[in-house]
């Protein structure tokens, strides 16, 4: 069983220091201190989710060997009202670009990583609603 481990560190405040498993670091704090440089945690998720399938997407891309020229994800979450605040509801958006987009191959990557591949979307579905949007942009 494969197991990472980071370490998180308080730098004082409401901020913290946290390593990744490459041992890059990055900075999560409340908002108060408005370094920009500083991750929110719930913002965290968001790009972890988008970021894993991502990752997935275009790895199937160059296996595909499908022509794009663009691909960006957007992710919405709906936070719920009442501590602990949660993640309720997701949108994901698919943005592929490209003057020859094969759709139907291209939806399969994505079907592929929200089904199959993607860790991080299946712990999202252990909570939240997930809808999924793909937008082709044929340029």
């Amino acid at each position: 069983m494969a197991t990472n481990h980071i370490s998180t560190k308080w730098l004082g405040g409401m901020s913290f220091e946290s390593n990744n498993t490459s041992g890059g670091t990055f900075k999560i704090d409340d908002g108060s201190s408005e370094d920009p440089q500083s991750f929110r945690p719930k913002a965290l998720m968001l790009s972890s989710l988008a970021g894993c399938s991502g990752l997935d997407v275009a790895s199937l891309i160059a296996k595909m060997k499908l022509e794009v020229s663009d691909f960006h994800i957007e992710t919405m979450a709906n936070l719920t009202e009442e501590h602990p605040k949660y993640y309720d509801k997701v949108t994901i958006e698919y943005h592929f670009h490209g003057a020859n987009l094969n759709e139907a191959k291209l939806k399969r990557a994505v079907d592929l990583s929200i089904e199959k591949y993607c860790g991080v979307m299946e712990m999202f579905r252990r909570f939240a609603e997930l809808d999924i949007e793909i937008i082709y942009h044929n340029e």
